[in-house]
């Protein structure tokens, strides 16, 4: 016996020469003859992985589990064999022949190159992942029987007559001295199945972004028969030890020579296993780099082609990670599915979580109207948020909480979180959208063709009577238009409406000139009453108002100077429609010269950007609207004497007109057109 131990270590020192392993692996691909059949190993080797982690060594042998355990046990067998049976059945066989020549050709202590070489034979119809696969599991079978008994022996009679005959009894009596040995094994056990795992997850490599010309798939594929190889000859090794433990003395239960051995196979095993993880790396890092490009390139194809509902690019759009619904309705506090959009007009409002309160305040009242609305059409669209946050930051509680806080104040559809957004959808958004931190509201309509890349200032203009936000609506919604009070208020104060029809005249004014204000109001008042006429004043402040506009708001309305609105929201929503107009005038190809709304609004914003308050005067919906800055205007009513008369003659607004000097208005308007 000891000359057989001699012989096998002289071998073994002769097998590990690298030089060698040039005309070994010919002979191993010499045997590499598959027939093209394939299997998915990887469920099986969890079965594997349960034997080998459920058969105890001596040192800690225990009895039968009962009680917890065994209710754990029962638990998971269900989701450790399900759906495997049918797999078992084509394996099993070809699992017990080479379960059997194992038992044979390891009595007595053979050549493990031989025995090793023999299973590849055996094997040749089969993939290298299921050679590995095969040969383990032919092992799991000797090495579970042998500590299921070893295990039931004292407690089981069948086990205890089993292990009689098998002589285990006299085996574990030296469990001390047989230790470093049943170590060595375990470590070579996890060593094969840690590189039977690595060898399974090459196979498992998506081939839409890999090929077999990829350099670390290369590598790793001139590699893996050799690791197989060493696989399958440390199941050889194994499997002799357990066997030849049988029936041997005392002075060779006690040599620690094969736990060495097994050490240094269990060490080229290991070093085997780092090489192909770190082209296994190579290959995952080859598939990150490619797989948001074809991403990205999946939802440019998705999102320009034609489909019969919007159901498909809306699942482009959001991620789905799990089968968990990925919209979040906050009337109801839950998940819900993309069909709830199904053929509907789909307002995709794309922001970070920095969201203007006044943006979110104003949508919600829009939202709702259209939800109230009588005319159907209007109330068919959805909304749903699209939380940007940057990809590369770290998602804190306070982001969660910010979050959550936005999304149950809205009273539309969110995306249930942000991570449901691909990297590849935010570049599409970023990109094509050209979202960049400041929101947008793009237009999906019912067949999911973007109709829209960003209708906000269409919403901040006419809201949901610009339904369905298309651009020929939206040119249709111009050509209604004229330049007239109800245009450049809309509904921010719903009194105008009554001003108008009771005949009455009209004058916005703003800025932020505390001392202006006081004088402007208290004149135009002393004007209206010398003239006759019934006159309301109506203070909208300054755009993107601050401390100075909310301090001028309370002071207007303790010395009832005017009206005001009734907060900074609103104001905002004043002069971001104002905006609006000139970006959707632009935006269809308008200038200064031909389009006479154009003109004004660019007047009333070059006020906006100046020091000075300013004022628009008119009375109705239909006559003109008359606007000077803030000192023309209090100095033509300071000197009402010198055109009263005029005044009484042709009506106040057009005396008005007159005096405060066209020509100069004029004259400033070309300026502002030619800078």
């Amino acid at each position: 016996m000891a000359a057989t131990t001699s012989r096998r270590a002289r071998g073994d020192r002769h097998m590990f020469s690298s030089s060698d392993e040039n005309a070994m692996m010919k002979h191993i691909i010499a045997t590499h003859a598959p027939d093209g059949s394939s299997f998915d190993v990887k469920p099986l080797l969890q079965i594997i992985n349960d034997i080998m982690h459920k058969a105890a060594p001596p040192a800690t042998h225990t009895p039968p589990v009962h009680g917890n355990q065994v209710e754990l046990d029962a638990i998971a067998e269900p989701v450790i064999y399900s759906d495997l049976d049918e797999m078992l059945e084509i394996m099993a066989i070809m699992i017990n022949k080479v379960s059997f020549e194992i038992s044979c050709k390891c009595i007595g202590g053979g050549d493990e190159h031989a025995s090793t070489m023999g299973i590849f034979n055996m094997l040749s119809n089969y993939e290298w992942d299921a050679k590995a696969f095969i040969s383990l599991a032919a092992f799991a079978v000797n090495y579970g029987e042998f500590w299921l008994v070893a295990q039931l022996y004292t407690a089981n009679p069948l086990a205890k007559s089993l292990a009689h005959l098998k002589q285990l009894p006299n085996v574990l009596e030296h469990g001390e001295a047989l230790k470093p040995r049943f170590e060595a094994v375990t470590t070579l056990i996890k060593a094969m199945l840690d590189l039977t795992r690595c060898i399974i997850q090459f196979k498992e490599l998506p081939e839409q972004y890999i090929t077999p010309d990829t350099p670390g798939l290369v590598t790793a594929t001139a590699h893996i028969p050799i690791a197989v190889y060493w696989i399958i000859r440390s199941i050889v090794a194994c499997a002799s030890i357990l066997i030849n433990l049988i029936g041997m003395g005392h002075e060779h239960i006690t040599t620690t020579t094969e736990a060495w051995e097994l050490s240094s196979v269990a060490h080229k095993i290991s070093n085997i296993h780092d090489h192909l993880k770190d082209q296994l790396d190579r290959c995952n890092q080859h598939i990150n780099e490619k797989r948001p490009i074809e991403a990205y390139l999946t939802i440019l194809r998705v999102m320009d082609t034609p489909h019969l509902d919007n159901t498909k690019p809306l699942k482009h759009l959001i991620y789905l990670k799990d089968d968990q619904p990925p919209l979040y309705e906050s009337y109801t506090q839950t998940r819900v599915t993309i069909d709830i959009l199904k053929k509907k007009t789909v307002l995709l409002f794309i922001s970070d979580l920095d969201l203007p309160p006044e943006e979110l305040s104003i949508l919600d009242i829009m939202y709702r109207e259209a939800k109230q609305s009588p005319s159907r059409s209007e109330s068919q669209y959805e909304v749903v948020w699209f939380p940007v946050v940057p990809e590369t930051g770290v998602w804190t509680d306070e982001d969660q909480m910010k979050f959550e806080g936005l999304c149950n104040m809205m009273p539309w559809y969110s995306v249930f979180h942000p991570s449901l957004l691909d990297p590849a959808m935010i570049r599409y958004i970023k990109e094509v959208w050209h979202f960049n931190q400041k929101p947008i509201l793009v237009v999906m309509d019912p067949q999911g063709r973007i109709v829209n890349t960003n209708a906000l200032h269409m919403m901040w203009i006419w809201g949901s009577v610009a339904f369905p936000f298309t651009s020929l609506r939206e040119e249709d919604l111009w050509k209604e238009e004229t330049w007239r009070i109800e245009l450049l208020v809309d509904s921010i104060e719903p009194m105008i409406f009554n001003w108008i029809a009771d005949g009455k005249y009209i004058c916005l004014y703003g800025g932020e000139d505390l001392e202006w204000i006081r004088r402007f109001t208290t004149t135009a008042r002393a004007v209206a009453r010398a003239a006759g006429i019934q006159l309301e004043m109506l203070y909208v402040g300054k755009s993107n108002p601050k401390e100075r506009v909310r301090n001028n708001n309370e002071i207007i309305r303790e010395e009832n100077l005017s009206y005001v609105l009734p907060d900074l929201t609103l104001i905002w929503f004043f002069w971001v429609r104002l905006e609006s107009m000139l970006y959707s005038k632009l935006q269809q190809g308008k200038s200064l010269e031909e389009d006479s709304i154009l003109r004004e609004i660019n007047v009333m914003l070059t006020y906006d950007g100046s020091d000075q308050g300013w004022a628009v005067i008119c009375r109705g919906s239909n006559d003109w609207m008359t606007r000077a800055s803030g000192e023309t205007v209090l100095t033509s009513l300071t000197k009402y004497n010198d055109w009263q008369g005029d005044a009484r003659e042709r009506g106040f607004l057009p005396a008005l007109n007159d005096h405060l000097g066209q020509s100069v208005e004029r004259f400033f308007l070309y300026l502002c057109c030619t800078d």
